[in-house]
């Protein structure tokens, strides 16, 4: 039997694969939610609130003109915390990114509170997204 965050995370990637960054914002996501997201890229920095943190999570999608894919391998859950373990995949201007990812998440009352994303290889991410 899962843990119900793990049962969240879940259903928040299911929402993100679909492109549904509304049902983000309704659903899973808390109000004064922070995600802290490394690098140089334009993805990149410390973003506040909701709507910031929706703009953010659909520009991967707007910036590889939809091909930018999470492939889950692992989640991980217990009352306050979710570990993903993840493979992100996109194609742009001729570019390919493979890159295996980390996805920490605190969780409150159903809903992500504060994330931490870290990839295997930093430098050819940024150099992806830049």
């Amino acid at each position: 039997m899962t843990h119900p965050n793990e049962d969240l995370v879940r259903e928040a990637f299911a929402a993100f694969g679909r492109g549904d960054i509304d049902a983000l914002q309704r659903q899973y996501i808390a109000a004064d939610v922070r995600w802290h997201f490394p690098g140089r890229s334009v993805l990149a920095g410390d973003h506040q609130g909701v709507a910031q943190v929706a703009e953010k999570l659909g520009q991967p999608a707007e910036l590889s003109g939809g091909t930018h894919r999470l492939e889950l391998h692992d989640v991980i859950g217990n009352d306050d915390h979710v570990v993903v373990l993840a493979t992100a995949r996109a194609e742009r201007a001729g570019r390919q990114l493979e890159v295996n990812v980390v996805h920490v998440f605190h969780v409150r009352d159903g809903k992500v509170t504060e994330a931490w994303t870290h990839h295997g290889d930093l430098y050819s991410l940024d150099e992806f997204w830049s």
